[in-house]
């Protein structure tokens, strides 16, 4: 396996037909992927997944298979979802090609490719758990695409880029930081609206179209796991000050949140 394509996971959510999966794994495979993980499959494992994974059965007996995509990519610096339409999400939308080279050349952290149930594809909720969408650009008149067709077009399109750039020197630099996780973002990003609605920034309105807009700011600064640190140090600070703020004072006292 090509080392840049090691760190690599392609994340399959709610698959409904087994077959599917065997057809996925079997596209990886061919590709020189080895590592899927399966969020909440309808029947897995199952005879027909083995059927259809025609020699990447190992692929299968290696896969990982959890209840939510939080814990799909809870390790993962850099999330990509592939979907047919954003339904309204806003998100940067990249080509197979552009997404692929970013993949892996783009961070030295683990890395997620992750692509929706066959029917509905991903859920908002999902779509805002990732950095960008892809869009495989398929004929308008029957863009109707297969799940493992899907896949074997963004596997061929992460191993041209993994050839293209060779086998990578050690990516280690002087810095200590590291990309955050996915996870890191997410407790991140709850602490914000938390924070923001200690402070009545949303003054009553719905936080969905604000967070959605902050998420893809801090998405593009590409946060590493220190500066989420320091940005949740000011955000426990402005907590605090918020609560300082709302207690009674006395008589004398004229210095709000001060004691």
């Amino acid at each position: 396996m090509l080392e840049s394509l090691a760190r690599i996971r392609v994340v399959l959510v709610a698959t409904s037909h087994p077959g599917n999966i065997g057809s996925a794994a079997r596209a990886l495979k061919t590709m020189g992927l080895r590592r899927i993980v399966l969020v909440a499959p309808r029947t897995f494992p199952h005879d027909e997944a083995s059927a259809l994974a025609a020699g990447a059965e190992d692929v299968l007996d290696a896969a990982r298979v959890v209840e939510t995509l939080d814990e799909a990519v809870a390790d993962c610096a850099l999330v990509f979802g592939c979907t047919a339409r954003t339904r309204g999400v806003a998100l940067d939308e990249l080509a197979p090609r552009e997404a692929a080279g970013r993949l892996v050349a783009g961070t030295a952290g683990e890395v997620a490719l992750v692509f929706g149930n066959e029917r509905v594809g991903l859920s908002n909720d999902e779509l805002k758990r990732c950095h960008a969408a892809v869009r495989i650009p398929s004929d308008a008149e029957y863009g109707s695409l297969n799940l493992a067709a899907a896949v074997q077009v963004l596997a061929y399109e992460l191993r041209l880029a993994a050839l293209a750039i060779g086998e990578p020197r050690d990516g280690r630099t002087d810095s200590d930081d590291r990309p955050a996780t996915a996870s890191e973002l997410e407790g991140y990003f709850g602490h914000l609206e938390r924070t923001l609605a200690a402070i009545d920034f949303f003054k009553g309105r719905s936080s969905d179209t604000m967070m959605q807009r902050l998420r893809r700011l801090y998405f593009r600064a590409a946060l590493t796991d220190r500066e989420v640190l320091i940005l949740r140090g000011i955000l426990a600070d402005a907590e605090r000050m918020a609560r300082l703020a709302c207690e009674p004072r006395g008589p004398g006292d004229s210095s709000p949140g001060t004691r």
